[in-house]
């Protein structure tokens, strides 16, 4: 079974009811009362922190923290959305994932997703069960970032490009737009989750697992910068966090960013493209390297800040 975290903070609303009530309430198409309770036996759900009781009265404010196991019985439903294919074969498929799809269906996003589509898309997946509710994916983009994104066909496929991200065999260049000028450096800084707000990742040198960024700044116009990426390891929101604190967030990005410069420059999501994977084919051993286009809201800040740079 496969495991996903998510965390709430109860409103007014829920004040004063039982943790398994709101849990059943807040996840009505998730699961049933009995399910959560469940999870709470088994001190997978945290108050603020701690293991919770089932019938323990919640307050405003109060964080709950729920590890979510799930189960076959939370089906994938095939659904009939466009891809844009860089590359397939009888092994694995690269696509152009645009900004806005979601990668594997989870708690708030059970369908529009990248794996609705391949399923849909690929009527013979050979991956088990096992890998509910991931088949295939071998490495993600958030939600609000584009580009190359590889995912296998068949469980062998998928075990091997698991570990080629894991060995750092996989080449990856992404692009953005910055606030400012991170210049051209090694970001080193290790990364886990923050430490007061639980969705959030951040620089956390003593508990953080290690991530490296390699940074380059191509075209700097005295507030904007367009910048590649080349990550070596894949820490959650690692790109975001360390440029964030480096003083220089993505543009456009909603919860790293800086939110009146979004607002002044009409970035409606973190300026982010993964512009690049290169990796050798598990199955042939040939070489491939696949990018996809920069996407069509990227394209006008890289125009004008290139412009304003003459």
């Amino acid at each position: 079974m496969q495991e996903e975290i998510d965390t709430i903070l109860i409103t007014s609303e829920e004040a004063g009811e039982r943790l398994d009530k709101v849990l059943a309430d807040r996840f009505k198409d998730v699961q049933s009362r009995t399910y959560f309770q469940g999870l709470i036996e088994m001190e997978r759900v945290l108050v603020n922190g701690a293991s919770a009781k089932k019938r323990q009265k919640l307050e405003v404010g109060d964080e709950v923290e729920i590890n979510f196991l799930f189960t076959p019985e939370i089906s994938i439903v095939p659904e009939p959305i466009p891809l844009t294919i860089l590359y397939e074969d009888d092994d694995l498929i690269v696509v152009d994932k645009p900004a806005g799809m979601v990668v594997h269906p989870a708690q708030g996003n059970w369908s529009g997703t990248f794996v609705n589509a391949l399923i849909y898309h690929c009527q013979n997946l050979d991956l088990p069960l096992s890998d509910f509710p991931r088949p295939g994916i071998v490495h993600r983009l958030d939600k609000d970032t584009s580009g190359v994104m590889v995912a296998a066909k068949k469980a062998k496929i998928q075990q091997r490009l698991i570990e080629m991200f894991a060995a750092r065999e996989v080449k990856k260049e992404y692009l953005a737009i910055c606030v400012g000028n991170p210049g051209e450096c090694f970001m080193r800084e290790a990364i886990g989750r923050h430490p007061i707000r639980r969705k959030e990742m951040a620089v956390v040198e003593e508990k953080g697992r290690p991530a490296v960024t390699r940074c380059k700044t191509e075209v700097f116009d005295g507030k904007l910068s367009v910048v590649s990426l080349y990550p070596e390891t894949g820490r959650t929101h690692q790109l975001r966090v360390h440029l964030r604190h480096r003083g220089t967030p993505i543009l456009g990005d909603q919860v790293y960013g800086r939110a009146q410069l979004n607002q002044k420059y009409g970035a409606e999501r973190q300026l982010l493209h993964a512009r690049r994977l290169s990796f050798s084919h598990p199955a042939t051993g040939k070489i491939l390297t696949i990018e996809a286009p920069i996407p069509g809201d990227m394209t006008p800040f890289i125009e004008s800040i290139t412009q304003r740079t003459k």
